[in-house]
């Protein structure tokens, strides 16, 4: 009885201390309709696995793999001992392995090693390490996750080092920079740093303050050139809106724009990245505006209910797993997803 009480009153504190609705932190009971399309996604991303563990189609590379490897871990199974354990270690091995030992770059560009950096955070810590390699002989092939972590880590410290922006283009060597890029790189740093790696401030600041200074009084980013608004697509609103939230910069008198511009613009939609939206989008208004998420993931179910294929799929591996992670702040279970 007194060990009830005490759970009871630690989670009432809790929650009180963080002013937040147990819904918004736990999530709610999972729409049936995601639920279905999330299952029949994962049950098409399992099948068009390769046996050494990537995903094989019109886009392929390290962050392809990571997309599809944080599919599986947002839907809350045992990455260990669950149904698709098998697919979560065959992906990471894949991941892992492809990784350059002595740079950390992980290919086929930065918007790769941006995911890929991403999805081992994610992994770090869920996935036992002692099952990983089973069956593997040859130590030259096996990585811990901590240690490929580590060096994608300075793999993109040093890499925007060279870089007159602060931010990072397509190869490690670019001396420009695009905002795109700079937020897939930057979310992989900041989940590394949640998971407890070391990160250098001067790589998280630098590439914040470059998203900063790219971004307009109105809420617009640029996409490149480091000089704020205009000619930007949405995403790149919903990139900033969750980089601020994420990296807790909320203070900066343009993140109300930001917001702003991104819940009026929800319910649009964007013709030529249609996946990368919904991906951005469905984090940056849970982050930013729970409401205006709870609207958005109903009407994102009924889309993608309607866009995917009989056999589970949306298209490609890439497709497939973007899509997916739009739904996958109804499960709540990947660190990063935590408001």
């Amino acid at each position: 009885m007194q060990t009830t009480l005490l759970i009871f009153l630690t989670l009432t504190c809790f929650c009180n201390v963080n002013a937040q609705d147990p819904a918004l932190r736990f999530g709610t009971p999972i729409p049936p309709e995601v639920d279905r399309i999330y299952e029949n996604g994962l049950a098409w991303l399992a099948a068009s696995q390769t046996p050494e563990g990537s995903w094989q189609d019109d886009q392929n590379g390290g962050g392809v793999d990571g997309i599809c490897l944080m599919a599986f871990l947002a839907s809350g199974e045992d990455p260990n001992f669950g149904r698709h354990a098998n697919h979560i270690r065959r992906a990471l091995r894949a991941i892992i392995q492809s990784q350059d030992g002595t740079t950390g770059y992980i290919p086929n560009s930065m918007y790769h090693h941006g995911f890929a950096t991403l999805a081992l955070a994610e992994a770090y810590g869920a996935v036992d390490e002692t099952l990983l390699w089973q069956g593997v002989t040859d130590p030259t092939k096996k990585r811990s996750i901590a240690a490929a972590l580590d060096l994608a880590v300075r793999c993109a410290s040093t890499s925007q080092m060279k870089n007159r922006f602060g931010g990072w283009r397509y190869n490690p060597d670019d001396t420009d920079a695009d905002t795109s890029v700079t937020g897939a790189v930057l979310m992989g740093l900041l989940a590394a740093r949640n998971a407890g790696m070391e990160v250098p401030d001067e790589s998280i600041n630098g590439a914040v303050e470059y998203i900063r200074r790219s971004t307009g009084k109105d809420g617009s980013v640029a996409y490149s050139g480091g000089i704020g608004g205009g000619g930007g697509s949405i995403n790149l609103s919903a990139i900033a809106a969750l980089i601020a939230t994420v990296s807790k910069q909320k203070d900066d008198e343009k993140y109300p724009a930001t917001v702003k511009r991104i819940v009026d613009e929800m319910a649009g939609d964007e013709t030529h990245y249609p996946e990368y939206f919904r991906y951005y989008m469905a984090q940056a208004l849970f982050q930013t505006d729970y409401e205006a998420w709870q609207k958005w993931n109903n009407a994102i179910a009924r889309k993608l209910s309607t866009l995917q294929q009989s056999d589970g799929g949306f298209g490609s591996s890439y497709q497939t797993g973007m899509n997916l992670l739009s739904l996958a702040l109804n499960y709540r279970f990947l660190p990063i997803y935590e408001r």
